[in-house]
């Protein structure tokens, strides 16, 4: 059974920068369209970033299109969300998730990560 695992997060200053990866432990990501999502305390989880199986295709929410860019390495099975200018409001846990075929939507995936905390300091 695929389990999505998430790294890289951390306590980061406003303006900064972060990796996160996402890798599968048990298979492989190559079935999937992924993408990164993020949930705060005592909000709903939202859609950052997706990106398509052959990494041809990417799509992204407005409040992260400029800063953030979703990538995959078939080789290395991990799909990575590089975040920059990073600011108070990013702060929550960041959520890797697979769909079969297709970039997940907030309505449809099929696997989630278990999340990883970023907060970023003013």
């Amino acid at each position: 059974q695929v389990q999505l695992v998430e790294s890289g997060g951390g306590l980061v200053q406003a303006g900064g920068s972060l990796r996160l990866s996402c890798t599968a432990s048990g298979g492989t990501l190559s079935p999937f369209g992924m993408g990164w999502f993020r949930q705060a305390p005592g909000k709903e989880r939202e859609f950052l970033s997706g990106i398509s199986r052959s990494g041809g295709s990417t799509a992204y929410a407005d409040s992260v299109k400029g800063r953030f860019t979703i990538s995959r390495d078939v080789a290395k099975n991990t799909v990575y969300l590089q975040m920059s200018s990073l600011q108070p409001e990013d702060t929550a846990v960041y959520y890797c998730a697979g769909r079969w075929y297709v970039i997940p939507t907030n309505g449809a995936v099929d696997y989630w990560g278990q999340g990883t905390q970023v907060t970023v300091s003013s």
